[in-house]
This record gives C-alpha cells, structure tokens and sequence, in this order.
C-alpha cells in the first residue's frame, strides 16, 4: 500500500469527506488509506490479521499462508449463553477495504454516541476482502497466478473471521455496500442463521448480467487487450488499460444529476478526469483491478433467495447507473419475499449514484429501522 501521495492526489483525498464526487470507484481502496484521510479519521480501529492456510478456492487453487485483515471498532457484549450478541459486519464494495467505513460522511452518523451503531453499543467488524486493502492480493506477487476467487470464496473467507476466529454465532447486522452488497445477500442464502438482520445497499440478487456486467467487461477487456499488459506479468502499468478503467468508473459510479450541476463545462469534466485517470496511474493494480471485478462471475442470490430467514431493507439510490432502478427486479423480489423492504432515495445535485452509499446521513434512520425490525 502507498504511503506517500503526491501533492495532487493528497488534496483529492482531503475533499472528500465534502466532496464525495470526487471519489472513484476503483480508486477507493487506495486512497482512503493514505495519511491525509488518517487525519480525518474520529474513530480508531484496532487492526487484526488472520492467516488462513491452505484455503482451497473454487478454481481449485490455494495459497499456503492466506492473509486476510479486518478492523473492529468497539467491544464485543455476551448475553446469558457467554455469546457475543452486539455484533455488527460491514462489507465494503469492488477496489475498496473496510476503512471505506471510516469515511466521515459514513461513521460521524452511524458510529458515534446515540447514532444507531454507536460503538459504545455495537461491536463492529470491517474485514478487507480477499483480493483488496491489506488482505492478499494478485499484486502482493503472485500477479496472474494468484487464485481466480469468486464471490463465494470471498464470503467463506469473512465467514473465517467472524465464526472460527471471533466465535459469533449470530451476527447483530450485517450491512454491505456494492460488491458487500451481493456478499450480504450470499451470507443470507449460504448461512441465513448467522445473522439477525441484513441491509443490501446498491445492488441486487440478481445474476450480474446486461449493463452492469457491460462495464466491468469493458474494463477488463481494456486492460488485457493492452499490449503492455503481457498476460499480468507487466513491469509498469499498462497505461491505455488503466485510462480506460478510470474513465469507464467515472461514468459508472457517479450521478448525473451531481456532474451535470459540479462540472457544467467541457473543460471542467476534462480537468477533473485528468486528475482521475493520474491518480487511478498511481494506485491502482491493473491485475488486482481484473480480479476485483471478474469475481462477481457466477453470483445469483435470487434462484435461492427464499433461504434468506431475517428481515430485509434493500435500500438505493435513484441515480445509480449501475443498479438503475428502472429495473423490475425490486418488484420481483418483493412479490416473493415477505420479509424484504425496498428504499429509494431520489435523485438530486446532492446524491453521488452509486457512491451515496458513502453518506450515511440519507440512510442513518434506515439503519436504525432495520435494526428495530429485528429485535427479539
């Protein structure tokens, strides 16, 4: 991980908590752990490692020493059976890690005192997937020949870290943003007695297919057509690739109806893609970027949806492009599952797209809403 930032790309973070616009997609996982974000941070997480031997993943592959790094805020509580009963995990989504969540536009209205995750309340689990922030990844050294991991990998690995290491049996809450968002549906169909409630947020159960799957293709395809690329085995980033990943997530991520009132010119877009594409250059892995994004291959939570048990918010924003909410599918799942509620929060200059999952404060009392759902 990168330590030092240059001087533009230090100022980019150090908008952010005001700026959320300003946040790419893939760039997320990188920049919000340099130091510029660290002296915003108001909570502090005590980081942990565990290291998994021998997983085998899906492709039939295995690391002998797996890495994988998770934070937790606040402490764990045992009700009269001596078991952990205030536990709360938060999934972060594609090329980002669990410190997305100490972002202060997500913590200042969920974590601190009275909100609905106090931490004086809650114990709270931010896990780095395998594949992104400090958990191994292709661009530790492995590059190509690190395990093609799928969705389901991700979540058994998760589920190392909350059952065999911390040894909860019922999670509190399990809340995911994006990619976090499809994890916490897999958790609800794969394991539906671990937890007590879900919140999935920005995204669907739905296989990934039709435009969304159009862009991540268009990534990908960018970078590995790139001669420079060299099968994942690049010296230097390839460049032609890595440009077209920053373009195709600025589009993607952000809202329209915020670009249209933040860049209202030609020149204004052009500047502003000219820092994203000289900091996606910087900080982000072109391997590390293929995996991230191809391991949504497979993922369909809604031909076993009606193994989910606890209650359900589905919560988006009317500006995401990648999970438009012209789709049926929120209707679908609502005719067959009486446990889910949907929330959709217009569109406005405010709204960041599929970013807004960032500002808690158009969701605080939904989360508080969920949590009331599920009391025993």
């Amino acid at each position: 991980m990168v330590n030092v930032i240059s001087r533009a790309c230090a100022l980019y973070v150090r908008h952010m908590s005001v700026n959320l616009r300003r946040v790419g997609f893939v760039l997320l996982a990188t920049l919000l752990s340099t130091s510029a974000f660290a002296d915003q941070v108001k909570f502090s997480p005590s980081s942990h490692f565990l290291e998994v031997k021998d997983f085998k993943f899906n492709d039939g592959k295995s690391v002998p020493n797996l890495k994988l790094h998770y934070q937790t805020l606040g402490k764990p509580r045992l009700n009269a059976k001596g078991e952990i009963e205030n536990a709360v995990l938060l999934l972060h989504g594609t090329g980002g890690q669990g410190s997305d969540f100490l972002l202060p536009s997500f913590a200042d209205p969920l974590f601190a005192a009275g909100k609905p995750l106090d931490i004086t309340k809650y114990f709270i689990i931010l896990p780095d997937s395998v594949g992104h922030g400090k958990s191994s990844k292709p661009s530790d050294g492995m590059k190509a020949s690190f395990p093609k991991y799928n969705y389901a990998d991700m979540v058994a690995l998760q589920h190392r870290i909350v059952v065999d290491t911390l040894k909860i049996k019922k999670l509190r809450l399990i809340l995911g943003t994006s990619m976090g968002c499809m994890h916490t549906y897999v958790w609800g169909v794969t394991y539906p007695d671990a937890m007590r409630a879900l919140m999935n947020m920005s995204c669907s159960p739905f296989p990934v297919a039709g435009l969304n799957w159009t862009w991540r293709k268009g990534m990908i395809d960018a970078i590995t057509s790139d001669p420079e690329w060299q099968g994942g085995n690049y010296q230097s980033q390839p460049a032609a690739g890595m440009r077209s990943v920053a373009l195709l997530s600025e589009i993607a991520v952000n809202g329209a109806p915020n670009l249209a009132t933040k860049y209202p010119t030609q020149a204004a877009v052009e500047s502003m893609l000219k820092e994203r594409i000289a900091a996606t250059m910087k900080f982000v892995d072109a391997n590390d970027t293929i995996y991230q994004f191809s391991a949504s291959t497979g993922y369909d939570a809604w031909s076993v949806i009606d193994r989910i048990k606890v209650p359900v918010l589905w919560w988006d924003s009317a500006d995401d492009f990648i999970n438009p909410p012209t789709l049926p599918y929120p209707k679908m799942v609502l005719k067959k599952m009486k446990n889910f509620r949907y929330k959709l929060l217009p569109a406005s200059a405010d709204t960041t797209g599929h970013m807004t999952f960032l500002q808690a404060k158009y969701f605080a009392s939904d989360v508080a809403n969920i949590l009331k759902r599920s009391e025993k």
